[in-house]
């Protein structure tokens, strides 16, 4: 059967899907894809892949596709990031049997994704990604699609995607937003540089930002001119966000523990979801949040679950006539419902009319006494201090600054002792370092066997035995 192409490839293989689960690391699991597919989304997608990994590691393989096998996770598209066009149709030819279409990811802002040199940080290697999608294109049985982040400018955008469309891409999913609008700099996902690229493109078009409810699907569509629309944090907070419900969290929560029985997926993932759907309810029961974050076991899991149900549900009882959900909530804490990211701090905006993430994170770290990572690692170790004045003091080494031996003869740290020890042809018993002791032994080890000249003393310059000592010593 011959490969199927462009809007053919959307209406016949993947249904003419209009809502769509993003791909998500460790997120979109086969299990949150079930979920989601029972609520009203018609095509998802796996994890992010790596592709180098995937190729190399059978049992990475096994973890992440081929144990996640399932009839009713389809259509399915896998995503894999990847720097080199031979690695990454490996991977793809490895994972073809198991979906509908490969996805290359260009759209990861991360921090990884930088160091790695993939996702967004590729956008720029047009001459790499034309490679790249071309051979996907000519060795593969299933279709290769793209998802990307925007350019600043509106039509460097559309020139990024007719490149991809003029290589072999099928598909393109836009993400209205730059790679570096992430985190508390997000802020609102461009429409018009989607819909400029549906406009430029003849193969469909996915729009990915700005999505909250169903309203907001059909609104994009309607906008755009999209053929369909993918959620991520939306759909995180809000399984049933595509059929345009905003039910109890417990509801969903149930439903998900009750799939991940049966597929299971790693319990740091099945913790991760239940935080998202609980956000807003664990804002007022901060207690259970710790208690979530420590438990070690599914059922423990869903044992905080149903303590969150239970304290909902005392809400709703106590709860007056005509009362009005807290904050900017558009529905009370038990009730599905969006998250809006907080963006920079005013303060931050009238500097210079923006702020750095590692500025936001210093401010809250010098807020809170402790940042993040410490405060994680605070919980895991309870005796774990961060005091500079209650580390233990090392005396520098004189020459490097590095911790110096305390019984060396030269306070030196190892290293710079023994290349003096050596350069002096002397002693350290602190580091174990006996250069003149092996000397003197050698020379008069020497001077006892018959046939040999009397050996020279010490210092009274011996190349020979000195450079033959030296050597088996430095050895």
């Amino acid at each position: 059967m011959p490969k199927l192409q462009g809007f053919e490839f959307w209406s016949r293989t993947l249904g003419g899907a209009r809502h769509v689960v993003a791909p998500m690391v460790d997120q979109s699991e086969l299990a949150w894809r079930l979920l989601s597919r029972r609520h009203g989304a018609q095509l998802c997608y796996t994890p992010m892949l790596h592709a180098q990994v995937f190729v190399r590691d059978a049992n990475y393989r096994k973890e992440n596709l081929y144990c996640d096998v399932c009839p009713e996770d389809r259509p399915l598209i896998v995503q894999f990031c990847a720097n080199d066009p031979e690695v990454f149709v490996q991977a793809a030819l490895l994972a073809q049997d198991y979906c509908d279409a490969i996805d290359l990811n260009l759209g990861c802002p991360q921090m990884i994704a930088k160091r790695g040199h993939y996702g967004a940080f590729l956008q720029e290697e047009w001459d790499l990604l034309q490679r790249m999608i071309q051979l996907a294109h000519e060795k593969l049985s299933v279709p290769v699609t793209c998802k990307i982040r925007v350019f600043s400018e509106i039509d460097k955008t559309v020139r990024y995607a007719q490149m991809l469309e003029k290589a072999g891409c099928q598909l393109v999913t836009v993400h209205g937003r730059t790679k570096e609008q992430k985190g508390p700099l997000s802020g609102a996902a461009s429409w018009e540089h989607i819909k400029a690229v549906r406009k430029a493109v003849a193969i469909p078009v996915f729009a990915n930002g700005n999505i909250r409810s169903l309203q907001d699907v059909e609104r994009c569509i309607q906008d755009t001119g999209v053929q369909g629309v993918m959620s991520a944090e939306g759909n995180l907070h809000n399984p049933a966000l595509f059929e345009g419900r905003s039910p109890a969290v417990w509801e969903l929560a149930e439903e998900y523990l009750d799939i991940v029985r049966l597929h299971p997926c790693p319990l740091s993932c099945v913790r991760a979801h239940l935080f998202k759907l609980w956000h807003h309810t664990l804002q007022v029961h901060q207690q259970l949040r710790d208690e979530l974050a420590k438990v070690k076991t599914l059922e423990g899991i869903a044992a905080v679950s149903q303590a969150l149900k239970l304290r909902c549900q005392e809400d709703m009882s106590r709860q007056e006539e005509g009362a009005q959900p807290a904050g900017d909530l558009p529905f009370f804490h038990w009730i599905c419902q969006p998250y809006v990211r907080p963006g920079p701090r005013e303060g931050s905006k009238e500097n210079s009319g923006g702020c750095s993430k590692r500025a936001l994170e210093e401010e809250e770290a010098s807020t809170d006494g402790l940042s993040k990572n410490k405060q994680k690692k605070q919980l895991r170790n309870p005796h774990k201090t961060f005091d500079p004045s209650l580390k233990p003091k090392y005396a520098k080494c004189d020459q490097c600054g590095n911790p110096k031996g305390n019984r060396c003869v030269f306070n030196l740290c190892r290293g710079c002792c023994k290349k003096r020890a050596f350069k002096e042809t002397a002693d350290c018993p602190g580091h174990g370092l006996l250069f003149k002791t092996k000397l003197e032994k050698s020379l008069t080890w020497k001077g006892t066997q018959p046939g040999r000249q009397e050996p020279p003393q010490v210092g009274s310059g011996a190349p020979g035995a000195f450079s033959e000592v030296m050597g088996s010593a430095l050895a």
